[in-house]
């Protein structure tokens, strides 16, 4: 499992509980259970996903039944541990029969605007509760059988992390299609359980804002175990066959949204102690207004839908500054002794931020920020997320010579492949054919310091991006 939902990566395995690796002495390893077998069943109960296998190998024994390929054999095997010991037993994947998708027609659906000749891996419209729980992606609940809710509420499967969009039935069809009553019976479903839920709300200027964002806030606030409620602005590319405008074209809309969520969280605060109703940072950004203090995100539940980023960024810089000054004069001094400057590379949205790093820790002499603008997709995507190779060397200097590029790590699968295909060795080596060096920096200021603190320190940077000396 991921600490993140990955925007799809380049392979896949076969369906089935297929074991990628065994921890040597466990109690996987004891039983004979090797990495490239199959686990078909566990205490005689098939294996839809890593969830079942948890549910089912909670106690001190289980007896599993072994796919082994190399002979085409089936076999038993008891595996018994101590108290809170491990199995031992790592799955290629968590879902074991595939991967439901999702069987909607939302007018907002990144997917739809995507070029063509992209990866077939990146137009899967995967739609799985399961994957809500243990990686924490947004589904609608829209193709939920009675029986997976049952499941979710047996299994305590919380929180879930629910698309919702708008809850008045016409905006909600025009926005999900045939489908959306459906996924708000099902939401209801586990409101009335007490499932914990994070939702979401892809806000679409003219459809689902104003008044109509203002009925979801009620319906949400009435419902306590919804415990965030995460607002998104529209994200569109230049081949969306619906959209040319968004929040990040009209700054005073963007405020107004704003000003719109004030009174709920503030009420929020008052009734639960917690800001349940937040923002996207791209609303503050637009809009040209201060994020809220890290107080006001409540330990960050919705930080990888772009909930409290901005803020986490500016804090963990400003607290780098103070605690690691010296780490950060050190790398800087070494940069400049060199006869180096880094290239701090971000989309456009991301610029502030490093900005803001660059002048916090004193580095305007050894550094800068290189916002790259996203011509692969267009319209208005420009986080760094989604930028990609064409767009980064498309942009970077003809001349690399003297220049340490710096590499944000979000800008890679988990494979190490950008989304149009290129690989982080194959960035890094057109790089150093124009005499530059690159350097993976991770997401965090603190990463971005111990990479660059490494790179002087060693006088180079990753295998294959080139070298300092």
């Amino acid at each position: 499992m991921t600490s993140r939902a990955d925007y799809a990566p380049t392979s896949a395995p076969g369906l089935g509980a297929w074991v990628s690796h065994v921890v040597p002495g466990s109690p996987a390893d004891d039983a004979g259970i090797q990495a490239g077998m199959r686990i078909d069943s566990a205490d005689g109960q098939p294996l839809p996903d890593v969830i079942e296998w948890l549910w089912i190998a909670s106690e001190d024994s289980v007896e599993v039944e072994v796919y082994d390929p190399r002979d085409g054999t089936t076999s038993l095997a008891e595996l018994e541990r101590e108290p809170g010991q491990s199995w031992g037993i790592d799955f290629a994947d968590v879902l074991f029969d595939g991967i439901r998708t999702c069987v909607n027609a939302c007018a907002f659906c990144f997917m739809g605007m995507l070029p063509d000749g992209m990866r077939a891996s990146l137009s899967i419209r995967d739609d799985d509760y399961r994957l809500s729980f243990l990686q924490g992606n947004f589904v609608t609940l829209t193709n939920v059988s009675d029986a997976d809710l049952d499941r979710i509420v047996s299994h305590r499967l919380e929180p879930m992390n629910v698309s919702l969009h708008a809850v008045g039935g016409e905006v909600r069809r025009r926005l999900i299609g045939g489908n959306a009553e459906r996924g708000l019976r099902a939401l209801q479903r586990l409101c009335d359980e007490g499932i914990e839920v994070h939702a979401q709300v892809v806000c679409c200027p003219g459809i689902n804002d104003g008044q109509e964002l203002a009925t979801t806030l009620d319906w949400v606030e009435a419902r306590p175990n919804i415990t965030s409620l995460a607002i998104v602005p529209l994200g569109y590319t230049r081949d969306s066959p619906r959209f040319s405008r968004s929040f990040s074209d009209d700054p005073a809309a963007a405020s107004r949204t704003i000003d719109l969520l004030l009174p709920y969280q503030e009420r929020s605060r008052r009734s639960c102690g917690r800001t349940r109703f937040q923002l996207s940072d791209e609303f503050y950004l637009a809009a040209g207004r201060e994020v809220p203090a890290a107080e006001r995100y409540d330990g960050f539940p919705q930080f990888y839908d772009g909930i409290g980023m901005v803020r986490s960024f500016l804090d963990e810089t400003d607290l780098v500054a103070a605690e690691r000054g010296g780490e950060v004069r050190s790398a800087s001094e070494g940069l400049s002794a060199s006869g180096r400057r880094a290239l701090l590379v971000c989309g456009l949205a991301a610029a502030g931020c490093l900005r803001h790093l660059v002048e916090a820790w004193g580095l305007g002499g050894s550094s800068e920020v290189l916002p790259v603008e996203n011509r692969f997709f267009g319209g208005n995507v420009n986080v760094t997320g989604l930028l990609t190779a064409s767009d980064l060397l498309g942009q970077l200097p003809g001349d690399l010579s003297g220049l340490l590029v710096c590499l944000p790590g979000v800008m890679f699968n988990a494979d190490g492949i950008t989304l149009d295909g290129v690989s982080r060795e194959g960035v890094g080596e057109r790089i150093a054919e124009r005499g530059g060096t690159s350097v993976d920096c991770g997401e965090r200021p603190g990463e971005l310091l111990e990479a660059l603190a490494a790179t002087v320190q060693f006088g180079g940077a990753l295998p294959g991006h080139g070298r300092l000396d």
